[in-house]
């Protein structure tokens, strides 16, 4: 059976720290709130990283601040997985090579920005990671694509293209669209993962939407991920809400005992389990993470 690791999409969630119900009083600095978390679970997932790109500095921290065997998996930068992205989040340097319409814009696509400026954005998030996948404490870096990326020759060519850019590390990809996984795509979207050794990330999330992917326990490397969303239909797909509020979503014993078997048939097929909670308002997904992984031993 593989190693299943448990954790949560962030450690620094505003509302987790004000909650007060995690971190001992103590634990006021970064530095001491990452290695209490790294003392409860030995799995975390880096949001931040989706924002902005994250630094080779910040990397070495967290490989100073966490024990041998904790392991960060890294969401890719979002203008990576094709979402419009501010031009004041591109470092300096790169904003004052783009072209002038790029830059009179709010929020720019990928497609906005010259080869030049493509290819050093992701050289420099590849070097940001390197400090984590030396020290042996890199899991993958997860792709999250919209809604709006619909299947099709030219995504799946994409998919391929996120994998060849980041040689390296493992690419997981997470789909926000359910038609990559209807009667008709499901197998050929899985086959494409599978041929290019990149896992799949299962999703618990509300039911209903265009986004809605459905909750399949399925493997296409020998590292498989789960990450639950929670089930808050209300805040799902509402406009002009923080992450926070919009995962707000505390899964009752019976919603989790639902992954139990799934996670163990994961466990079977694979060398590696990564089971993260991204309902983070408040301690909620602190909570959850502790309770599946008491279900799981």
């Amino acid at each position: 059976m593989a190693e299943v690791l448990v954790g949560t999409c962030s450690w620094t969630d505003p509302t987790l720290i004000a909650c007060g119900r995690f971190y001992p009083e103590h634990c006021c600095t970064a530095e001491a709130r990452l290695q209490y978390y790294a003392s409860q679970f030995r799995l975390v997932e880096v949001d931040s990283s989706y924002y902005a790109l994250p630094s080779e500095r910040t990397s070495f921290l967290w490989v100073d601040r966490t024990g041998e065997r904790f392991v960060f998996d890294v969401k890719a930068f979002r203008l990576f997985t094709q979402h419009p992205t501010p031009v004041k989040s591109l470092p300096q340097d790169v904003r004052r090579e783009l072209p002038q319409p790029a830059l009179e814009k709010g929020n720019v696509y990928l497609r906005d920005l010259p080869e030049e400026a493509v290819a050093e954005l992701w050289q420099r998030f590849e070097r940001a990671l390197l400090p984590l996948d030396s020290a042996g404490k890199l899991g993958v870096v997860l792709f999250q694509f919209p809604p709006w990326f619909f299947p099709g020759s030219a995504q799946r060519e994409y998919i391929l293209q996120c994998r060849e850019r980041l040689p390296q590390y493992r690419v997981a990809i997470e789909f926000r669209n359910a038609s990559w996984l209807s009667e008709k795509n499901r197998e050929r979207t899985l086959e494409v993962l599978r041929q290019s050794g990149q896992p799949f990330v299962c999703v618990d999330e509300p039911r209903g939407f265009r986004s809605s992917v459905p909750p399949d326990a399925e493997a296409t490397t020998d590292i498989a991920l789960v990450r639950f969303h929670g089930r808050n239909r209300e805040t799902w797909e509402k406009k002009g809400i923080g992450p926070a509020e919009r995962f707000n979503y505390l899964y009752s014993e019976e919603e989790l005992r639902e992954w139990v078997p799934r996670i163990r048939h994961l466990a079977s097929a694979t060398r590696e389990v990564h089971v993260l909670f991204n309902n983070c308002y408040a301690d909620k997904a602190v909570v959850n993470a502790r309770q599946i992984a008491f279900m799981l031993d």
